[in-house]
Parts: structure tokens; sequence; C-alpha cells
């Protein structure tokens, strides 16, 4: 049984690192180069979209975590685990308290009703986004280690 938490939750947190980093190393930089009403609108609706599935996917991805270290307790790599749960832990601290709020106004605007400084804004939430797709990644890295 632990032997199949271990690689569920090892391939659940590799597929969010590979749809984040996917966001901030292929979408966004082809959503920048079109016209602006396409890009904001391209950012818009993948904020809807992504928006409504990764709290889900973050916080499954910690709570399959903690439950391998728990599974594992003392036993060899749980100490990566943990520290990988940590890593996870503060993904979504991340998320709630810099992303989210960024993400829920932009998810609503329109070429008519966006605000001034919306490229701004939306560059703030890509500099957030490297970091958090940094931390996700040390974190895939740690469980894939205590795996092995």
């Amino acid at each position: 049984m632990l032997d199949a938490l271990q690689v569920v939750t090892t391939v659940l947190v590799g597929l969010m690192v590979g749809v984040e980093f996917s966001v901030a190393f292929v979408m966004n930089p082809i959503f920048s180069s079109l016209p602006e009403d396409a890009d904001q609108q391209a950012r818009s609706k993948g904020g809807r979209m992504l928006g409504a599935l990764m709290p889900f996917w973050y916080i499954g991805s910690l709570v399959l975590a903690a439950l391998w270290a728990i599974a594992a307790w003392g036993t060899a790599g749980t100490g990566l685990v943990v520290t990988a749960a940590g890593l996870l832990i503060l993904s979504v601290v991340m998320s709630i308290l810099l992303l989210v709020p960024i993400n829920n106004q932009g998810k609503k605007w329109t070429p008519e009703n966006r605000p001034a400084d919306w490229k701004q804004q939306m560059n703030r939430w890509d500099r957030y986004h490297y970091v958090r797709v940094a931390v996700i990644i040390a974190a895939f890295t740690l469980l894939v280690v205590a795996l092995v």
C-alpha cells in the first residue's frame, strides 16, 4: 500500500510541476507575444481554467505527501518527504497570499474593464509564479529522491 501511495504522490506532484513549468516558461511567454487584447484574454481564460483546478491539485498533493510521511514514519527517506511536504505547504501559502488575489482579479478582466496597470500586475504574478515553480520543483525532487 505504501508503494502505491509513494508512486501516486510522486506522479501527481510531477504532473503539477509540468503544468506549472509550462505555464511559466511556455504559455505565458506565448501569450505575452500576442497583441495586447489577445494576451490579456488568454491570461484571463487560463486563470479561470487553471484557477478552478489547481487548488485541488495543490491541496491533494500536500495531503498525499503528508500521508506518505505518516505511513513511512521512521524509515529511510522520511525526512525528505517531510521537507517536501513543508515545501508544498509553502507553495499553498504563496498561492493564497500572493498569486490567487492577482488571479482572481485578472480572470474577470476584459479589454473593456481591465485596469491601466494590468500588465504590471501580470508581471508581478509571473515573478511570484517563478518562485512557486522553483518551490514545487524542489518538493518533487525530494519526493523522487525519497522514492529511490
